[in-house]
């Protein structure tokens, strides 16, 4: 049996980062890591390849090859999706679908040229779905019945592609968040019961990843790192001792909540583990919006504060915003613009609330006939159903936000802010590799020379903050921020 494994084209959004990949000499941003579990969960006989059409053109004779064609999307993926299964009909080889793409039994009637759907987590349905094969009795759609145990999610087959494509890898410790926040589709999609692999599970991934070639970045793509602490402190303990062992070749990005503020021993323990980035989803300051979507989790707190905290103990955090809410003042532009640079996160994403299906937003907003329709992209400047204020001004102060805190000035700001509190020297020490240097090469000519004069001017001027001042070791990263710099400005200047 051959199959193809195909992971279609995204769109340019804030996450496909596909603006900074020249820098760093990569093809795509992240390797397909729920298509190569797949992978891992199909016969051993069974000839497998993979395609991800970020890296390389999908041809027609790759699809002729196979008997099945296995396609992972999310709803970023959706253009190149169908314009894959068009082709595989033209052909006439059967397509199974799976991903985020889609969320509800009702999203695979917009898929007709589809033979097989699978919904939600794949750990037991495709093994039903490969016996039902045996027996010719395969049903068209597969939904788990409940939330599988991860320790029957197998290593990643990572030999199927490439490190020289890619520029972070991914590994996956759990899946669920015991929060609440009733836009958040985690909910609906991996339960509110955090589950994790075993320890041994997680360190033969990053032994596999090792073995693979694979080296620097690495998103633990979790919905929440730490939904457990004692489990995730033990993990990273054991992660300190592999690394050491290894020579340091990861440095991890996770998502968190605020909380993890409250938790120096916890912080350090993820510097000295080797996490670098977190991602917070922070959303918005305003009390009465954070109590309609309840994130309570940050209801009560100082967060400007609690980042700075994070900061200083060697973080870097990334965060989400969103605007939207029906508790939004009419001061609500000014209000994100402020809290963002007040935070000093550089990387700061901002988008319109959608309502997902299966969410409570979505149950509320349908109840009250709000919805207009899918839910579409986070930054598209519209979201999928009625807000309170008037939707153009919503659009139009979307806009807004981003053109200020991207412009080069805004974001300078926002870089020299985080360093003032980045408390680089607990980190341990780190050899610069030969893609950074090469990525600071391609910075100082495409950036530094050939940027503009506001932005060239901005940039140099944020080099020199860092190499003159007592964060001299925030140098790289200094660099990386500016780079992502130039992602945001040209994903923005696109709106």
């Amino acid at each position: 049996m051959n199959v193809l494994l195909v992971s279609p084209e995204f769109s340019t959004t804030f996450w496909s980062w596909k603006h900074l990949l020249k820098f760093v000499g990569k093809s795509a941003a992240f390797i397909p890591t729920a298509l190569l579990t797949v992978a891992a969960m199909l016969p051993k006989p069974w000839v497998k390849k993979v395609i991800d059409m970020n890296v390389r053109r999908l041809k027609r004779e790759d699809i002729v090859w196979a008997d099945y064609v296995f396609i992972g999307a999310m709803t970023a993926q959706e253009k190149s999706t169908r314009k894959v299964i068009s082709l595989c009909q033209e052909l006439g080889v059967p397509v199974v679908l799976g991903g985020h793409i889609l969320e509800v039994e009702k999203d695979c009637e917009s898929f007709p040229g589809v033979s097989y759907f699978f919904l939600g987590e794949a750990e037991e349905t495709l093994l039903e779905f490969l016996a039902d094969m045996k027996t010719g009795r395969a049903k068209r759609i597969y939904k788990p019945i409940r939330f599988p145990r991860l320790e029957l999610s197998p290593v990643p087959l990572y030999e199927l592609v490439s490190p020289k494509d890619y520029a972070s890898a991914m590994v996956q410790l759990s899946r669920g968040c015991p929060y609440r926040c009733t836009y958040c589709s985690v909910c609906a999609i991996n339960g509110r019961k955090w589950r994790a692999k075993l320890e041994s599970q997680f360190l033969a991934e990053l032994e596999a990843l090792y073995q693979a070639g694979f080296r620097g970045p690495v998103q633990i793509a979790d919905d929440n790192f730490v939904g457990k602490m004692a489990v995730t402190k033990a993990l990273m303990e054991k992660i300190v001792d592999w690394q050491e062992a290894h020579g340091w070749p990861f440095e991890f990005t996770i998502e968190a909540p605020i909380v993890i503020a409250d938790f120096p021993d916890l912080m350090n323990l993820m510097v000295q583990a080797g996490i670098k980035k977190v991602f917070l989803g922070l959303e918005t300051r305003n009390e009465a919006c954070l109590r309609e979507c309840k994130k309570i989790q940050n209801l009560g707190r100082d967060l400007v504060a609690d980042v700075k905290n994070i900061q200083n103990h060697g973080l870097i955090p990334l965060s989400g915003f969103i605007v939207g809410f029906d508790s939004d003042p009419p001061t609500f532009v000014q209000d994100m613009i402020d809290f963002i640079q007040e935070t000093g996160i550089a990387v700061a994403m901002v988008d319109v609330l959608q309502a997902q299906p299966g969410t409570e937003l979505y149950v509320k907003l349908e109840a009250e006939g709000r919805i207009l329709g899918r839910a579409v992209s986070n930054t598209d400047c519209y979201p999928n159903f009625r807000p309170v204020m008037d939707m153009e001004v919503l659009a139009a102060g979307y806009k807004k936000i981003l053109k200020t805190i991207y412009s080069p000035k805004m974001y300078y700001e926002r870089i020299r802010n985080f360093l003032r509190n980045y408390g680089v020297f607990r980190r341990p020490k780190g050899m610069v590799s030969w893609a950074d240097f090469k990525a600071f090469l391609r910075a100082n000519f495409l950036i530094g020379l050939f940027g503009g004069f506001r932005v060239s001017y901005y940039y140099w001027q944020t080099l020199a903050t860092a190499l003159f001042s007592n964060k001299w070791r925030a140098f790289p990263d200094v660099v990386a921020l500016q780079i992502y710099g130039v992602h945001f400005r040209r994903v923005t200047a696109e709106f």
